[in-house]
C-alpha cells in the first residue's frame, strides 16, 4: 500500500541521505531523459558528498513517516527539489514549497532544466516565472537552465 501524504514537511537529518540520495535517483531517471548512464553515475557522488550537505534540508513524509520527496533551501534559493516519481501529484512537491517559502520569505529563485517540461510546468502552476537562461548547467555542460523567481 502506497505512504500516504498528510501534508507533513520537516526538517531533514543525517540519517535521512541515504533514503534522499535514492529518491534523488529515481526521480531524475523519470524526469531527466537528457541525462545518460554515465551522466547520472557520475553526479551520484557530486549530490551525495556535496549537494544534499550543503543546504537546508526539508522533507515531505507520509503518516508512517516515510519520506516521499525532499527539497534543498540556501536562503532565498530551491537548489533542488525531487519528489519519489511513485508519488507524484500526491502534494509533497507544493508542500515543500510552501514550507520553503515559510522559510525564506515570499521570494523563492531556482533554476531548472530546460529539458524537463513537467518540472517547468510545475513551477509555472506554482506562479514562478522566467528570469533568465543560461546555456550551460551548473558543471558547465551543455543542458540549459531556465531561471524561475516566485515573489
Amino acid at each position: 500500500m502506497a505512504t500516504e501524504f498528510d501534508g507533513r514537511v520537516r526538517d531533514g537529518r543525517g540519517d535521512d541521505l541515504p533514503v534522499l540520495l535514492g529518491i534523488w535517483e529515481r526521480s531524475v531517471r523519470a524526469t531527466h531523459d537528457f541525462l545518460t548512464e554515465a551522466d547520472i553515475r557520475d553526479l551520484v557522488p557530486v549530490v551525495r558528498d556535496q549537494a544534499l550537505p550543503a543546504v537546508r534540508l526539508l522533507v515531505a513524509e507520509g503518516g508512517d513517516g516515510k519520506a516521499l520527496g525532499f527539497l534543498g533551501l540556501d536562503g532565498h534559493r530551491v537548489e533542488m527539489l525531487f519528489v519519489d516519481p511513485d508519488r507524484f501529484g500526491c502534494g509533497a512537491g507544493r508542500a515543500l514549497i510552501d514550507a520553503a517559502t515559510a522559510l525564506a520569505g515570499a521570494r523563492l529563485d531556482l533554476d531548472v532544466n530546460e529539458q524537463n517540461p513537467g518540472a517547468r510546468g510545475f513551477y509555472a502552476a506554482l506562479g514562478f516565472i522566467e528570469t533568465g537562461r543560461s546555456p550551460l548547467d551548473g558543471q558547465g555542460r551543455a543542458f540549459p537552465l531556465i531561471h524561475l523567481r516566485r515573489g
